[in-house]
């Protein structure tokens, strides 16, 4: 009778075999990490200097959507070519886009080349995590969560930091270029340590789904950030919007129901693993990135506090994340995936409705409570989702489900900031009517933000809510 010899951070870990590679996803998955959290930090100082408070949501809606849109296609991609070309063009669109945003001159070219990063950012996540489907088994992979979850653990302390380092006492240019070193050592990993064996297939990438959900997501944003500031809700203006962005996304799913490889399958919304996944990775991503953006302002702009000390009451949220997460392969592989996100999901609707509790003179340590709290739960949903969705396929499968479910959680971001963003422009809009002030962050009072940023925690609950439905409606893959 034989015996399983057991999983030890050195049979999967640095020093083992696959150690290099290892070692390239995370140094890859370090570039989005940080940059998901240091440019919040930066945002009052950003807008001060080139562009104003309801211009702002711009900045993560574009590189959400950009990342959101080719993530499916990069994974068609990844199934017929290999994930090592795909993740090293990721790596260089990355640190293409964070040079140019670096030499950006206004708020519009700012947003274009965030673009840039997203489109980027759409092949690196999704990249590494399949690459790490593709070498290790799930029992391996959840002692690899944990070198993952360090990576997001660093980050969550020094990305916020160094945020608000560079706001204080330099320039905001400066956090797009810590990207440039970041990602050459990351490719030169990849180049010399990663070696695949494709299974080749040819594979039609569906171009024209790709720009109808550009077409209309872009649209839907526009609407959403736009309506109540530059026009009202009823205007022609915004009813246009609105109707041409809803054809834009009925056009593809009529293209999607007709492409011979779409860009979005529907054999993914038949597998009860792979919606749950992509349903909590949804709420998720609205959560993730629609508090990341709102917590640092709050922290500022109403408590008043400096940069540095805003970012880390951010750092509480991504830290309790990588926390949760580096336990979470215990706890599935004990209990299952659907009792596991369950717990998640409970533990983050917990920390929204703490996150209710903040007011003008709360300290900063009850607004980075909440945060730990909230990010505690996310571990616990995120990566056991993806996981379960890469475990229910096959390899040639793999890149797509895990695509998708990234997929999902770029278009929750996207769409979360977008309305977090209307909700908040609504509110000042509407205290600033009265005096017909223009909404620029530096002229706004702690009277006017503070309840323009709970409305956003309000709405943050509801999606909480989103978030535990998904997780009882998980099957075990």
């Amino acid at each position: 009778m034989t015996t399983e010899a057991p999983i030890t951070r050195r049979s999967v870990g640095l020093r083992s075999e696959r150690g290099p590679v290892l070692l390239a996803v995370m140094l890859g998955t370090a570039l989005v990490a940080i940059d998901s959290t240091i440019l919040a930090t930066a945002v009052p100082s950003i807008v001060a200097d080139v562009g104003g408070f309801t211009q702002f949501p711009w900045l993560f809606s574009v590189y959400l959507l950009a990342q959101a849109v080719t993530t499916p296609v990069y994974a068609k991609l990844a199934d017929q070519y290999g994930r090592k070309p795909l993740m090293l063009v990721g790596i260089g669109l990355f640190v293409l886009g964070s040079v140019l945003c670096g030499l950006a001159w206004g708020m519009v070219p700012l947003i274009v080349f965030r673009a840039v990063q997203g489109l980027g950012a759409g092949a690196v996540q999704p990249m590494g995590m399949t690459i790490v489907g593709d070498l290790y088994t799930v029992a391996e992979r959840a002692k690899v969560q944990g070198y993952l979850a360090s990576v997001w653990a660093t980050s969550s302390v020094l990305g916020p930091t160094l945020g608000g380092v560079f706001s204080d006492y330099l320039t905001w240019r400066a956090i797009f270029w810590v990207n440039v070193p970041l990602g050459a050592v990351a490719a030169w990993f990849l180049l010399r340590g990663f070696t695949e064996t494709v299974e080749h297939r040819e594979r039609r990438v569906d171009y024209a789904g790709a720009g109808l959900l550009a077409s209309g997501g872009i649209l839907l944003l526009l609407g959403l950030l736009e309506g109540g500031v530059r026009w009202h809700w009823t205007s022609p203006t915004s009813l246009t919007i609105f109707a041409a962005s809803a054809l834009l996304l009925m056009a593809f799913g009529c293209v999607e129901s007709r492409a011979a490889e779409p860009i979005l399958p529907f054999w993914v919304f038949r597998s009860r693993v792979l919606g749950s996944a992509m349903l909590a990775s949804l709420a998720a991503g609205v959560l993730m990135l629609g508090l990341s953006s709102y917590v640092p302002l709050y922290a500022q702009s109403v408590l008043g506090h400096g940069a540095l000390v805003a970012g880390l009451a951010l750092a509480a949220l991504t830290l309790g994340w990588p926390i949760a997460a580096s336990n979470a392969g215990r706890l599935y592989l004990g209990v299952g995936f659907r009792a596991t996100m369950a717990i998640g999901s409970s533990v983050a609707l917990v920390g929204t409705l703490l996150l209710l509790t903040i007011g003008p003179d709360s300290s900063i340590w009850h607004v980075a409570a909440p945060c730990f709290v909230m990010g505690l739960g996310f571990g616990l949903v995120v990566s056991p989702s993806v996981i379960a969705a890469q475990s229910s396929v096959d390899w040639s499968r793999r890149g797509v489900a895990t695509g998708t479910t990234m997929f999902a959680r770029s278009v929750g971001s996207a769409v979360g900031v977008a309305v977090f963003g209307a909700v908040a422009n609504a509110v000042v809009t509407s205290r600033l009517a009265a005096t017909g002030g223009t909404p620029a962050l530096e002229d706004l009072t702690p009277g006017v933000l503070d309840p323009a940023i709970h409305a956003v925690f309000a709405v943050s609950a509801g999606v909480a809510v989103l978030l535990l439905v998904a997780a009882a409606a998980m099957r075990e893959p």
